[in-house]
């Protein structure tokens, strides 16, 4: 009997991430992977299984995957021999990073909404042009398989209208100048899991950490985004791996009048000289940084620790109290030590972290009688965005059913 699937696709500017999924709800990943190193000279694939249990490795010549749409036959190849003949792939759910304003839930890709999300490449310049193009890499390789994109912008939309303006003439916030916060597929996701992993929090006011090469904050209450760091672009908020975080406008005035920089440089310092790097002058990598003894490694580490207490406190603001705060993502899973300094910078929020617990990794890593409870729950996007396209699917089938009915 075929076994149908869901295809989960996450497209950067050098790697694809792909994990297959049943259609039959069980909600559990069958094999997870990616493609690294697309367009540079040795490609390589990795998989694992259920359990984690790497499968399969493998390294190509540059040819074999110089773009997305050598790298998605690549995956597909795998996927059928893993999955086994008898799997069929009954849709494909991308994740995409902008929605705009128009997007507000995930939706079933067509030419129409195609058009309408190249509109917004120049929001999201490391991001978008990838997500495109691994959806019509798909529809060129599959074309009567359906496909759903999945918005990072879309769980931020339910902010109150001043959490999302600027002090601009209101006519640029008409016309889409306007705060959209993004890593809102981990924010589901998360949101969902804490109902299980933290019901004591789960309906109050919860400041979500989602720290990894990017990173931001977001202010949830009852499981809903009231605000969040990030805001027109995925540069905004937190200090990230390359990228600069909160900017001062003038900066970038000066340094077109006074510095000659074109549209072109300023972008590239923004997105990939910036962050963790710039400041550094070492790596983008945290773990890098904490094990450096270079004193701007230190100085970086102290400025993105100084940044997340501080953004903490803010979000706080916006939620007038805050119940819980949960890590995720990369640094927040993985780091004890960036959670423990950025926790001791807000005792005064009533944050008490029990520092075994916190090595351990553990669940909840705040003391018992902290008023503030602290957890970590890791984020999976990719489970998220499986959710999304079968419920967007089968919304789509509804009024079909209702019809014939």
């Amino acid at each position: 009997m075929m076994k149908d699937t869901v295809v989960v696709l996450n497209a950067g500017s050098s790697s694809l991430k792909f994990s297959l999924f049943p259609l039959d709800g069980t909600d559990e990943a069958m094999l997870r992977g990616v493609v690294d190193g697309i367009g540079g000279r040795n490609p390589t694939l990795k998989v694992d299984d259920a359990s984690g249990t790497r499968v399969e490795q493998r390294v190509f010549d540059a040819a074999s995957a110089d773009e997305h749409t050598e790298a998605l036959a690549i995956v597909q190849e795998c996927l059928q021999r893993l999955a086994g003949n008898d799997a069929r792939v009954a849709c494909v759910g991308h994740r995409v990073v902008h929605g705009g304003v128009k997007y507000t839930a995930p939706v079933v890709v067509d030419a129409a909404v195609l058009a309408d999300l190249d509109v917004l490449v120049g929001l999201a310049p490391l991001h978008q042009p990838h997500n495109l193009a691994a959806i019509r890499a798909v529809a060129r390789a599959l074309p009567d398989v359906p496909q759903v994109a999945c918005f990072d912008t879309a769980f931020h939309r339910s902010h109150p209208h001043v959490a999302d303006m600027y002090a601009l003439p209101y006519e640029y916030f008409e016309r889409g100048v306007r705060r959209y916060g993004f890593h809102g597929l981990s924010y589901e996701y998360v949101a969902e899991a804490m109902s299980v992993d933290a019901p004591a929090i789960s309906g109050g006011r919860v400041v979500v950490a989602h720290l990894g090469s990017g990173a931001s904050l977001a202010a949830l209450r009852a499981g809903r985004s009231v605000d969040s760091t990030m805001g027109f672009t995925a540069l905004d908020g937190l200090p990230m791996g390359t990228r600069t975080g909160q900017l001062d406008p003038g900066v970038v005035l000066h340094l077109i009048a006074n510095e000659g920089l074109s549209l072109h440089a300023l972008e590239d310092l923004f997105y990939r000289r910036s962050g963790l790097l710039g400041i550094s002058g070492v790596s983008n990598d945290m773990r890098e940084l904490l094990a450096a003894d270079a004193p701007r490694a230190r100085l970086a580490v102290d400025y993105f620790v100084s940044r997340v207490a501080r953004e903490i406190g803010s979000l706080a603001v916006s939620l007038e109290g805050i119940d819980g705060l949960v890590f995720t993502a990369g640094i927040g899973q993985h780091s004890p030590e960036i959670r423990q300094r950025v926790c001791d910078q807000l005792a005064w929020l009533g944050i008490d972290l029990d520092p075994g617990a916190n090595a351990a990794n553990a669940p909840r890593i705040s003391s018992g009688d902290s008023p503030v409870s602290v957890h970590v729950i890791p984020t999976d996007e990719e489970r998220m965005i499986a959710r999304h396209t079968v419920r967007a699917l089968a919304r789509q089938l509804q009024p079909l059913t209702e019809a014939i009915a």
